[in-house]
């Protein structure tokens, strides 16, 4: 599968919000709930977008302090293209671009199924950290 990858690339609300729902099994929401071209252009130092032809097969977004931080948020591959490095690819690009953006340090956090993607895949060194559950419905 020929696949390109863009940082800051063109995407719509429809297609990642269809992404994000398949990826996290969730429903799909409806544009108004979650509009993810206000929220990346609000809160993050940038998103990669991966595309099969003009089909969206994957997206990251790395969100920052607007200093030396940066966080891994939403990697998302489509189901069908899986298993191809398209992840590991996705969280190389975000990488790349956070550190030549000046931030010193890449975080992510993961369920533990994803230990091996993240620590051995892409090259994360485990860290300890903590979670505080603000509400008992977890949104999509």
């Amino acid at each position: 599968m020929a696949v390109t990858y863009e940082w800051r690339g063109d995407f719509d609300n429809v297609e990642v919000n269809e992404l994000h729902a398949q990826a996290f099994e969730t429903e799909v929401p409806d544009e108004a709930e979650r509009n993810w071209t206000e929220l990346v252009r609000t809160h993050s130092l940038g998103w990669v977008v991966a595309r099969h032809g003009d089909d969206l097969v994957g997206f990251v977004n790395v969100i920052w302090d607007g200093y030396a931080h940066a966080w891994i948020e939403d990697t998302m591959v489509a189901s069908r293209a899986r298993g191809q490095g398209i992840g590991t690819r996705l969280v190389a690009m975000a990488r790349d671009h956070a550190r030549d953006s000046g931030c010193q340090w890449l975080h992510v956090d993961f369920g533990e199924h994803l230990r091996p993607f993240y620590l051995t895949s892409c090259g994360f060194a485990p860290s300890h950290g903590g979670l505080i559950a603000l509400t008992q419905h977890r949104a999509g």
